[in-house]
């Protein structure tokens, strides 16, 4: 359980860490707690799973990485976990997450981004990722970026 002091970590934290010499001293001030008590909270709520990590958000663009591609596929529902689990484990997939198909519509379950710095980088990356988890008899579709809008970490609540 979490409670109003962890709720208001988690917003204080959620748009980065201040860019101070000591974040955590200066988000103990900003709380009302001691820097000692927001380490430790966050490191509880790192080990209940409720903060996956802290850290940064790369512009990929500026560094270069031009082409982007989300790769859905639709893979039968007994082995999504599986393949999902495999395809995650590629250095070069940054997300890879399960969605509901909606027949008729979008047969696709399986979703993972690949970001390279070519076109043809992220195919042979996909290739790759398709010959060694033997998903060549399973549909997929390649969908690359055309235009970035906003790139961020989530927020899941925020000040009043």
């Amino acid at each position: 359980m979490i409670d109003a002091d962890d709720l208001e970590l988690i917003v204080a934290v959620q748009n980065g860490l201040p860019l101070v010499a000591q974040p955590y001293a200066q988000l103990a001030e900003q709380l009302k707690l001691t820097e000692a008590n927001v380490i430790q909270r966050l490191q509880r709520l790192k080990q209940q799973g409720l903060i996956k990590r802290l850290g940064v958000i790369v512009n990929h663009r500026q560094l270069g990485y031009q082409s982007n591609a989300m790769v859905v596929f639709n893979i039968p529902d007994t082995q999504v976990t599986r393949i999902g689990k495999q395809i995650s484990q590629f250095e070069f997939v940054n997300l890879c997450y399960r969605r509901p198909r909606h027949e008729e519509v979008w047969a696709y379950n399986l979703f993972c981004m690949i970001h390279g710095k070519t076109r043809e980088t992220v195919l042979q990356q996909l290739n790759s990722l398709i010959q060694e988890c033997e998903l060549e008899s399973y549909a997929h579709d390649i969908l690359f970026s055309q235009r970035c809008f906003k790139q961020r970490g989530a927020i899941y609540s925020k000040k009043s």
